[in-house]
């Protein structure tokens, strides 16, 4: 007589079957309403031509439209970095998503407001935008910072760069890296397992948006500026054009 299955095993394989659809749904590629694409990697990626974001930067192809980046990376998240503060009574900042600057014209103070947005995949590829707007208007101005950065997304290099741990995995940075903006000079170097992200705050979350889970941090400067602490972990000087510097977030170490 044959052997009827257990229990256990039946619900073993439904459970498999379902993790099975979960992972085909997440799969598929959700194109946007609405969309005509003006670029011909728009129109590329709208036919089904390209299907994979590191083909479009092996190719060297600039991203012009948002779209692209929400069809070839649908699980994309984003982190909005708190660049503004209000002081308070008793001293010290509140940190506020945004940054209120004012112009004076002869016809009195015009302000405008500033925000930035990083977004991420958590597997290698991260981008950061800052956009301005008028005052009132804070969802569109955080919508125009969100699709800059989905246009300024860039893949990262990670690895065990680190003596301590040489694991081989790809949880930090392979190698100690420098980064400058305005006053603000980062040198970012890789960490062994467990140590976590020993930086700040807002740091943090372009770090967990890149798929970064450890590293250590020395920064100089007038870091209270987080625009251009962000910018010099983003973006690393000087240029690559010399063969001698080493950068994290460049697409020739793909």
């Amino acid at each position: 007589m044959p052997r009827e299955p257990k229990k256990q095993e039946v619900e073993k394989e439904e459970n498999i079957e379902k993790a099975e659809e979960i992972v085909e749904e997440k799969a598929k590629i959700v194109i946007p309403e609405d969309w005509k694409p003006k670029t011909i990697l728009g129109k590329k990626v709208l036919a089904g031509e390209v299907t994979d974001i590191a083909e479009v930067f092996a190719k060297g192809i600039k991203i012009a439209e948002p779209p692209i980046v929400d069809i070839l990376i649908p699980n994309l998240e984003r982190e909005i970095i708190l660049i503004g503060g209000s002081t308070g009574k008793g001293g010290g900042i509140r940190r506020t998503p945004f940054k209120r600057t004012s112009r004076m014209h002869k016809s009195g103070r015009r302000y405008s407001i500033s925000t930035m947005s990083i977004v991420g995949n958590k597997n290698g590829y991260v981008g950061m935008g800052l956009a301005s707007g008028p005052p009132g208007k804070h969802q569109e101005v955080i919508g125009k910072s969100t699709n800059k950065a989905k246009i300024n997304i860039i893949p990262i290099k990670r690895g065990c760069g680190s003596w301590e741990c040489s694991c081989g995995t790809n949880h930090s940075i392979p190698f100690t890296v420098k980064g400058k903006s305005g006053s603000v000079i980062v040198e970012l170097l890789p960490a062994p397992k467990g140590i976590g992200l020993c930086v700040s705050d807002e740091v943090k979350k372009l770090m967990k948006l890149a798929g970064i889970s450890d590293i250590w941090c020395k920064t100089r400067g007038n870091t209270h500026m987080r625009i251009n602490l962000i910018k010099a972990v983003f973006v690393f000087t000087p240029p690559i054009s010399n063969p001698k510097i080493k950068r994290l977030f460049i697409i020739n170490y793909i």
